[in-house]
């Protein structure tokens, strides 16, 4: 009878171990790229409100590639009272996304933050003017109302007035323009700020009192920051230097980085879908501004020839020039205020896994603008 007994005990114990041993073939580790049974919580706060300019973000959490990479990640929409920087430097956030001349002038102050990803190699700031302003470049704007938005965001346009020798106190009347269009819509300025995917949009999605249909590009020049020499980069992806220093963090942040990118190559290959998630978010501007939207981001990501996310050390070196010159910075960024690797350590792995992450093909969609973008 022992001998029964201390059999079915061996045989108890033998099954055990080997439904152990399955169960960890089956669940994987984060590490592995299989899904972990705990999952890494991070957070991810945003420059702005929830739009289509987060548009990757918010495809990777409802696609799972976050989940895939075994990170359980929430992301904390921005508005005005909201500054990136601080949430991220109060650990309030591991990852935030700004602009990197705002970047840079936290880290002029002494705060230690790190761009570990540049995802718009692209700027998107405009000037926008009407067809019959005789407005139709920089060198134009000599003697004229011109609105910039404050806060940093001005410093495309002051390089670019600068370089066309034009003195921005005496032969040009910077107005601080609110952000929205009416001020250009009423033709108070001559000239007003907008960026490609927002506030032009804005401007098409509103009647043209002269003809009583919609506004069109025709009606305007579009004077782009790009085209002038003088852009900034925009949104890129940062941590805090001291969080990213640990070997743990550094894998959790190449994971973020690898889903992230994964999320921005889904928005470029299925626009309609991705419209979709980020209208699911509860954005603040309706569908047909989304849809438009959404395609002029993908215009400031793809195609990437580096990979999705890698730092272009020229326009970097040119939005650091830029800080220094109108004084948003004091002194020159040293090399720790961004890193590569992660970035590259994340496109690598896409690639292997067949993720276009480049975008070679992609070309821009012909959006309908629907009035007030509805």
């Amino acid at each position: 009878m022992r001998g029964r007994w201390m059999w079915v005990v061996a045989l108890v114990v033998a099954l055990v171990a080997v439904a152990g041993c399955g169960g960890d073939d089956d669940e994987g580790s984060a590490e592995s790229g299989g899904k972990s049974a705990q999952l890494d919580k991070v957070s991810l706060q945003l420059k702005w409100v929830t739009q289509a300019q987060f548009a990757g973000y918010y495809a990777a959490k409802e696609k799972g590639f976050y989940e895939d990479e075994g990170l359980d990640v929430t992301i904390k929409p921005g508005g005005p009272e909201i500054t990136p920087e601080q949430v991220v430097l109060s650990k309030q956030a591991e990852f935030g996304i700004d602009w990197l001349p705002s970047l840079l002038a936290f880290r002029d102050q002494g705060n230690e933050l790190v761009n570990i990803a540049q995802v718009f190699n692209r700027s998107g700031m405009l000037e926008v003017t009407h067809a019959d302003s005789g407005v139709e470049s920089v060198a134009d704007m000599k003697g004229k109302k011109v609105g910039v938005w404050c806060c940093g965001n001005e410093n495309e346009l002051y390089a670019a007035l600068t370089k066309n020798d034009i003195d921005l106190k005496r032969d040009v009347t910077i107005v601080n323009q609110p952000f929205d269009m009416n001020l250009f819509l009423n033709r108070e300025i001559d000239a007003a700020a907008a960026m490609t995917y927002n506030e032009l949009a804005q401007v098409l999605e509103t009647e043209n009192p002269k003809t009583g249909e919609l506004y069109t590009l025709d009606d305007l020049n579009v004077i782009s920051m790009e085209e002038a020499g003088t852009a900034m980069l925009e949104d890129g992806v940062f941590v805090r230097a001291d969080w990213i220093e640990g070997e743990e963090n550094q894998d959790i942040a190449k994971r973020f980085l690898k889903a992230s990118f994964e999320g921005w190559a889904f928005c470029r290959d299925n626009q309609d879908e991705c419209l979709q998630i980020v209208l699911d978010n509860g954005p603040t501007l309706p569908e047909g501004h989304q849809r438009w939207q959404l395609n002029e981001i993908n215009a400031l990501i793809w195609p990437t020839p580096a990979g999705v996310g890698v730092m272009d050390k020229e326009a970097f070196d040119r939005t650091a020039q830029i800080a220094r010159q109108f004084k948003v910075i004091k002194n020159p960024p040293s090399d720790a205020a961004y890193r590569t690797d992660l970035a590259e350590a994340a496109v690598q792995e896409l690639e292997d896994g067949d993720v276009d992450v480049k975008g070679e093909d992609w070309e821009k969609e012909t959006v309908e603008v629907t009035a007030g973008g509805k």
